[in-house]
């Protein structure tokens, strides 16, 4: 029995860095492939990144329910840890292709194919406080991801989403989703989702979008394995 031990961000956080979804980091050599999925469930985490090589940016995303090929919010904060740590890398290599990335201020964004992601099940709700005022014990399957216009004029919108098909009854800021949600509406967005993350969108047609954050260190762990 060894310690693993594991840095964690919270990404997509808000302008005073509250909020954001954490994410678990692990240097790749450290777990094996068939203990990946395992270690990811123990963590408890939306997804754990592996980081196989950080002078390249390969990456692998694990979930407690197996491999995921592309995710955003573990791609952008990877992208900050792999900046941090003396990699400033501006591509990412995951499983589903290259991930460019890009910095500005604060923010730090990871551009990819609307296509790539988990398939969600929409629903546009006519206010806010219907968004909030959502039970997730009514979605018990699948994928479900529920928005409104907060203000159409500037494309703020309220969110959640819905993820108990990969062991995630809420997940707090879901990057992928909100590349497809960019697509859908043609236009650049800035979505507050969850208990208040804030994820940015940049529409790149035909099929590709940015998003981004910013990202906060929060306090690593270390369990057996």
């Amino acid at each position: 029995m060894s310690t693993l031990h594991v840095e964690v961000v919270r990404v997509f956080t808000d302008p005073d860095g509250r909020f954001g979804n954490p994410l678990g980091i692990v240097e790749g050599h450290l777990v094996p492939p068939a203990d990946r999925r395992r270690v990811a469930a123990e963590l408890g985490y939306s997804e754990t990144v592996y980081v196989d090589d950080p002078a390249t940016g390969t990456l692998r995303i694990y979930t407690a329910t197996g491999e995921m090929s592309f995710a955003g919010h573990p791609t952008v904060g990877a992208a900050w840890w792999l900046h941090h740590h003396g990699h400033p890398v501006d591509t990412l290599h995951v499983p589903a292709g290259r991930i460019p990335v890009t910095r500005t201020g604060d923010l730090i964004s990871v551009r990819a194919d609307t296509t790539w992601g988990s398939t969600w099940d929409w629903h546009q709700l006519p206010t806010p406080d219907d968004v909030l005022s959502a039970d997730p014990t009514t979605y018990s399957a699948g994928h479900t991801f529920l928005w409104s216009w907060i203000d159409e004029p500037t494309a703020t919108i309220r969110a959640r989403a819905f993820a108990p098909a990969m062991g995630v009854p809420e997940d707090e800021a879901t990057g992928s989703a909100v590349t497809q949600l960019t697509a859908q509406l043609s236009r650049d967005l800035l979505v507050i989702q969850g208990a208040g993350s804030h994820l940015h969108t940049t529409w790149h047609p035909p099929t590709h979008a940015t998003v981004g954050g910013r990202v906060h260190p929060a306090e690593p762990r270390t369990f057996s394995v």
